[in-house]
């Protein structure tokens, strides 16, 4: 057994869980981790015989790891390794380590929380962060508290990068054993800036070609996604020509077992392969004969939208903890060579590590074990702790596919409980366990299996019952399609063997192709869609939002589809739609009867500006009949009214310049009471105020209200007026008069539009005046625009004595040249004020 870099610490490993019952390990990619700390392991005392279950993030990793494991010990899986992944399980009654993917760990604590028998629980390359692994930690730590005293479960989080404090936090402060790995240098090869929406497969075709021109040893290769992996190879193969000391090798988790394992293999002498890979060979796998790393720095990920209820996959940059490990596969066996496709400036900018998939993915799955379980989010450990609003857009969803009892917000029905137990998305269970009560079973699993793999025919158009047809055998599948259809089939066979019920309400013609469209409805309630118009490329979906066609399809002709598949880039208002059926709208009368809503609308209709009132026959967002409703409630006819006036605002009824003089006038007299006096007896008639309590003091006068102009035709003054209980109002006359006389003798009017209020006046008809003016009972000073002969603003001020005194006098100056036959007395404290040229003689 060769060695490696882990076998350094594997002492304090062990030492670690002897002592603890939990332990977090940071190795890097290649150390070793993986195929030596299970086997470490199996002899300790304290396991006692019991199994180690191991888990890994993908499948293509847990098999490639039970391999690796078995091939040390000079075994054939199944033997004392094993693995169960989806499609495919290999163990048997001597099997004591189990290497499982996330799901089935999942389900396997939901049928025994205790995990007995197991005494060991691995989570391999946590630093992943995937939501299975997230929600399988959480429950193994819940259930160990609750039903697991002797023997004792322990937890091992292992990762190439970790917060390790972090994590041994949540563990009860747990050791952390590190491994610093045996990494030879690798030679960073800086690229030019990459620019937003270029195209990355020429710049990593030219690098891989550069590659094996100037270095030795196998290429890895890393591209966000399978199209790119495909485009890229076509290109490859047509630059290398006959070359046949190249291998060339994709690698993703949708590839044939042999395909996969020529990818992760040792290339023949004289052979050096390039190996195209997601980032599923990031840290999951190891590959042999890798010395040259192109990194095109990109990474597809899910991102879930609680606001439109979907999850579209977003290719993003990479963060530099990634792309040092990226980097890290070329220096395992020697000195290497890592080409960047981009420049060392926008290495600088990349995040520090990537974002945890809990925080940005769908969460019904999540949702509906937590409730199998029994619990909500808050009463289990956490390191990041699920998203409130997704959380939330979850637990919705989960109760229009009927997860819950009716007269529960999260305890399962008999319904929830049976769509928990299966191993598929809770949109798949109820699409599955509904379709069996149809009669629909085989037609339900097929559909499943379609929608649970990805699209098994591309670029044949959306109509998802071509895809059908391939299942069936009625079509052949194109060269290099095949292995998805047999997946498929494969994954339709398992679905069949989990629904054992019979049908409760059989439909009488199951082959009736119209039965697609509503086994789609049935998983997709919100992505229903009616056409905007005959033919056209645009659908309205249930969930308000809009889906169109790129291009022309055959599904345009129906005005009706469900749409099993959709996604949109950043910033796109219209989501596109990649795969669906045609619907038939009168399986609303029927089958999918639950997906409708009867509402009584009763509110303003925009356009002819009326009060409507009608019955509507919805489906989410979509409006399936309407019919007009006589007899009309009023309480309800004055709510619509009153909900009309919030959304459009105060400026809807009959405001003239006065009453809004008088609505200021009184929040003038409230506001000087409430800073003196901390409460006032005048009633506060502000707009949000008045908007607020539209039910007390409009809604008694809306009785002859059926148009917008009826509105206008409203006694506003008198009605706001009636909200001054007597002997308000002649106080408010009182104490903010309309008008102040003045010593000219002239009533001049005062402007309450702000605070303090503004007196305009000649400054000639201040004349005598000694201080300035004040209104409620002394409490507030007026705000002086002294204004020429011709009305135009002099000076503003608030302090009448000063102005006399030391501005007046450069004033009467200017005005005197402007207006000669006016009266411009040299002390205008004693003069007499007019309000002509001169005074009277």
């Amino acid at each position: 057994m060769k060695s490696l870099p882990i076998d350094a610490v594997l002492p304090a490993l062990r030492a670690a869980l002897s002592l603890r019952h939990e332990a977090v390990l940071e190795a890097p990619p290649g150390a070793g981790k993986t195929t030596r700390v299970p086997l470490a392991l199996l002899d300790e005392p304290w396991l006692a015989g019991q199994r180690i279950l191991m888990l890994e993030p993908r499948r293509l990793a847990a098999r490639a790891a039970a391999e690796r494991l078995a091939s040390e010990l000079g075994e054939q899986v199944g033997q004392t390794v094993g693995y169960r992944i989806r499609l495919d399980s290999k163990v048997g009654p001597n099997t004591r380590i189990e290497v499982v993917t996330e799901g089935i760990l999942t389900r396997r604590l939901q049928a025994d929380p205790a995990l007995d028998g197991v005494g060991l629980l691995i989570f391999d390359e946590f630093h992943e962060r995937s939501l299975d692994a997230d929600l399988a930690l959480a429950l193994s730590l819940n259930g160990r508290e609750l039903l697991r005293d002797e023997p004792p479960l322990k937890i091992l989080l292992m990762s190439a990068t970790l917060e390790g404090e972090r994590l041994s936090s949540l563990l009860d402060d747990a050791p952390v054993v590190s491994s610093e790995g045996r990494m030879y240098p690798v030679d960073v090869r800086w690229g030019r800036p990459f620019q937003p929406g270029e195209f990355i497969e020429p710049r990593v075709v030219d690098a891989v070609l550069q590659a094996i021109a100037d270095e030795s040893g196998s290429v890895l290769v890393f591209l966000p996604g399978q199209a790119e992996i495909r485009r890229v190879h076509q290109s490859l193969q047509e630059a290398l020509g006959d070359r046949r000391d190249v291998l060339l090798c994709p690698l993703h988790g949708e590839l044939d077992l042999n395909a996969q394992r020529a990818a992760i293999d040792t290339p023949a002498a004289g052979l050096r392969k390039v190996v195209l890979a997601t980032n599923i060979a990031e840290t999951s796998l190891t590959i042999d004969g890798v010395r040259v790393v192109v990194d095109a720095g990109l990474a597809r990920v899910p991102r879930f939208d609680p606001g439109s209820g979907m999850t579209r996959l977003d290719t993003q940059r990479i963060s530099r903890a990634s792309a040092t490990q990226r980097a890290g596969r070329a220096g395992r066996l020697e000195p290497g060579v890592c080409y960047r496709l981009w420049s060392e400036a926008q290495h600088e900018q990349l995040a520090a590590y990537g974002a945890a998939e809990i925080l940005q993915a769908d969460l019904a799955g999540l949702a509906l074990q937590l409730s199998r379980w029994g619990v909500t989010p808050e009463q289990l450990r956490w390191l990041d702790q699920p998203p409130a609003a997704a959380y939330g857009q979850a637990l919705d969803l989960l109760r229009r596919l009927g997860a819950f009892k009716a007269d529960s917000q999260d305890s399962l029905s008999a319904h929830g409980q049976a769509m928990a137990e299966l191993p598929a998305h809770p949109r798949i269970a109820h699409l599955l366990l509904r379709g069996q009560d149809l009669g629909l079973a085989d037609m339900a699993c097929d559909v499943a299996a379609l929608l649970g793999e990805r699209d098994i025919l591309r670029g044949g158009g959306a109509d998802l019952h071509s895809r059908l047809a391939l299942l069936s055998g009625e079509t052949r599948a194109a060269k290099g399609g095949q292995g998805g259809v047999q997946r498929a089939r494969q994954l339709a066979r398992q679905y069949r063997g989990y629904l054992r019920g019979k049908a409760t309400s059989a439909v009488a013609d199951p082959d009736h192709s119209r039965w697609l469209g509503a086994l789609l409805a049935l998983a997709y309630p919100d992505r229903v869609g009616q056409q905007r118009r005959a033919g056209g490329a645009e659908y309205r979906l249930a969930n308000g939002r809009a889906a169109l066609f790129g291009e022309a399809d055959a599904l345009m002709k129906h005005s009706w589809l469900v749409i099993a598949d959709l996604g949109s880039r950043q910033g796109q208002r219209e989501e596109r739609i990649y795969l669906a059926a045609d619907f038939d709208p009168a399986l609303f009368d029927g089958v999918l009867a639950e997906q409708v809503r009867s509402l009584d609308i009763l509110d303003w209709d925009e356009r002819e500006n009326v009060l409507r009132a009608e019955r509507q026959r919805k489906v989410g967002e979509l409006v399936l009949s309407r019919e007009p409703l006589t007899g009309l409630d009023e309480d309800a006819r004055a709510k619509a009214l009153l909900e009309l006036v919030r959304r459009k605002g105060l400026e809807l009824l009959s405001w003239t310049p006065e009453l809004r003089q008088w609505q200021a006038r009184v929040a003038l007299l409230r506001q000087l009471d409430l800073a003196t006096l901390g409460e006032s007896e005048w009633p506060d008639l502000s707009d949000a105020a008045l908007l607020a309590s539209l039910s007390h003091w409009l809604q008694p006068y809306l009785g002859k209200v059926t148009r917008l102009s009826h509105f206008a035709q409203l006694d506003l003054s008198s009605i706001l007026r009636n909200l001054l209980p007597w002997p308000l109002p002649q106080r408010l006359d009182e104490q903010a008069p309309v008008h102040l006389s003045v010593p000219s003798g002239s009533n001049i009017r005062l402007d309450y539009s702000e605070t303090p209020p503004i007196l305009a006046v000649r400054l000639q008809e201040l004349f005598g005046l000694a201080e300035t003016p004040r209104i409620a009972q002394g409490r507030q000073q007026v705000l002086l625009h002294l204004l020429s002969p011709a009305r135009r603003p002099v000076q503003v001020t608030q302090d009448l004595a000063n102005f006399w005194r030391s501005t007046y006098a450069e004033v009467k100056k200017d005005l005197k040249g402007r207006y000669p036959k006016h009266y411009w007395p040299d002390d205008p404290l004693v003069a007499e004020a007019t309000a002509r040229a001169k005074p009277r003689k």
